[in-house]
């Protein structure tokens, strides 16, 4: 197979010098088209109606069939917008530019300028009266235009990806829409975009392990983000009443079909709002995207549809929890009584998680894969959620929620605690709990948050979005790998 790959390169660099000794640059630094492949087919259908003539165009993409017909040669360009025939006869072009084509293959990149009209067959043609040459590509593509079976490989290369699967492409154009959609949302209800840093001298704001990174100019460590939260309420107390950002975040974390590295957060604050205020929001937007990019609230998930209209299932934690194992966590005392009667119910769990790290594995292990329809899971441990206003009436459980769809979380928010004595100590209670328990992804105590809050911050409602995994959701797609362009995958042996 590599003597066969290196053979079909050798050809496409011994075409390279012919073109090149023809006096012909093929890497050209421009070529202006007059319109996309589709607008040319667009511009035809409008000529059919009408009374013109045919259209004359002059358009450029990458060749990805050809067919020889005796004297005349059929080929399939390629752009951004799709694709159309183009029809080359050597009388038309003329010998020395006919006679080019000998030394063209699939994957080149080239410009044709001609009338479109349409074939016996009723296909709609660029019948080439002038043909340049704009990039010779080195490469051959993926057999037979087939695709690529291998799933590393489609990752590691996904230009091939996207060159081979146009569901792929489709995959990325609903990215970026449902991430425009998202923006016009937020800037409807009085949002302002902001950005944050993205190295920190504290990596806070989440439970999670940071990357480090050593600053030589400042000889100090820094962080990459765990999350955009202690910037963006900084903001907040600086008067800003709702303030957003869309960007990456990074998790020194394993890996798995929910879970990368570095991934794109939403994160929003809204000055006197609650976790209530923030849900209804949620649901309103979520809709919002999927109707604005899908065209429907209703989507497939697997074999199943799953329905985002708004109102959403709202049910506390606690009783999910019972629903699915039977378990009241409200009715543990600590973490070695919750332990036990977990392992009661037959679940095998590691030893030595604090109690509110066994709530999550019940969470996990239990519900979560049963969310398929949008589903509010309310008040959470405080032990999980450090930077959350107590649920009035409770020690043990804060204003919190997480909305989960497709068998996944893909929100989380607070009612954000705005008393900077409180949220001292539940910072020093994360300590506490990182050297009794070892976890490392406690949270850790930010003394220039801490300062920013004792100048006084309004109610606040804080929400975070999944951006991957609700495209995951909107596109269908099982693993997050399939809507990060580049993911993170292990080094090449």
């Amino acid at each position: 197979m590599a003597q066969r790959q290196s053979e079909l390169t050798q050809s496409r660099l011994d075409k390279l010098q012919r073109i090149r000794g023809r006096g012909i640059d093929p890497y050209p630094a421009r070529y202006h088209r007059s319109h996309t492949t589709q607008e040319a087919v667009a511009l035809y259908q409008e000529a059919e109606d009408g009374s013109g003539g045919l259209p004359q165009v002059k358009l450029a993409g990458r060749i990805t069939a050809m067919r020889s017909m005796g004297k005349a040669i059929f080929l399939d360009l390629k752009d951004g917008s799709g694709k159309v025939q183009v029809y080359l006869r050597r009388d038309a072009l003329g010998e020395e530019k006919y006679s080019l084509l000998q030394d063209f293959d699939i994957g080149d990149f080239i410009g044709v300028e001609g009338q479109v009209f349409k074939t016996r067959t009723g296909e709609i043609t660029v019948r080439a009266s002038d043909l340049t040459m704009l990039s010779k590509s080195l490469q051959p593509l993926p057999e037979k235009w087939h695709g690529l079976a291998d799933v590393e490989k489609r990752y590691r290369q996904r230009y091939l990806d996207l060159l081979s699967n146009d569901q792929v492409r489709r995959t990325f154009e609903v990215r970026g829409q449902a991430i425009s959609a998202m923006r016009r949302f937020l800037e409807e209800r009085g949002f302002i975009e902001v950005e944050t840093p993205v190295l920190q001298p504290l990596a806070a704001g989440a439970l999670a392990r940071p990357f480090a990174t050593h600053h030589h100019a400042l000889d100090r460590e820094l962080y990459l983000r765990i999350a955009t939260e202690l910037h963006l309420k900084r903001l907040i107390i600086g008067g800003f009443d709702r303030v957003y950002e869309i960007g990456r975040v990074f998790r020194n974390e394993g890996i798995s079909t929910k879970h990368n590295p570095e991934f794109t957060t939403l994160e929003s604050y809204q000055a006197y709002a609650d976790y209530l205020d923030v849900m209804e929001m949620v649901e309103q937007m979520v809709s919002f995207i999927a109707r604005e990019v899908l065209g429907t609230m209703r989507i497939g998930h697997g074999e199943m549809t799953v329905d985002l209209s708004p109102p959403w299932r709202r049910l506390t934690l606690c009783d999910a929890i019972k629903e699915r194992s039977g378990i009241d966590f409200e009715a543990f005392p600590d973490a070695s009584a919750l332990e036990a009667g977990i392992r009661e119910t037959g679940l095998s769990v590691d030893d030595g998680l604090n109690w509110g790290k066994l709530v999550d594995f019940l969470l996990s292990h239990t519900v979560e894969p049963h969310l398929i329809q949008p589903t509010f899971l309310l008040d959470y441990p405080v032990e999980l959620s450090p930077l959350a206003k107590r649920k009035p009436g409770s020690e043990r459980l804060v204003e919190r929620f997480e909305a989960f769809a497709g068998g996944m979380e893909i929100a989380n928010a607070f009612s954000e605690i705005n008393d900077p004595l409180e949220q001292r100590e539940r910072f020093k209670e994360q300590d506490r709990m990182r050297a009794l328990f070892g976890d490392e992804e406690a949270e850790r105590i930010d003394e220039d948050f801490l300062l920013a809050l004792e100048h006084g911050m309004p109610p606040t409602g804080g929400l975070g979005v999944g951006v991957d995994r609700l495209v995951m959701l909107l596109t269908n797609q099982q693993s997050i790998r399939e809507v990060i362009l580049f993911p993170q995958l292990r080094a090449k042996e």
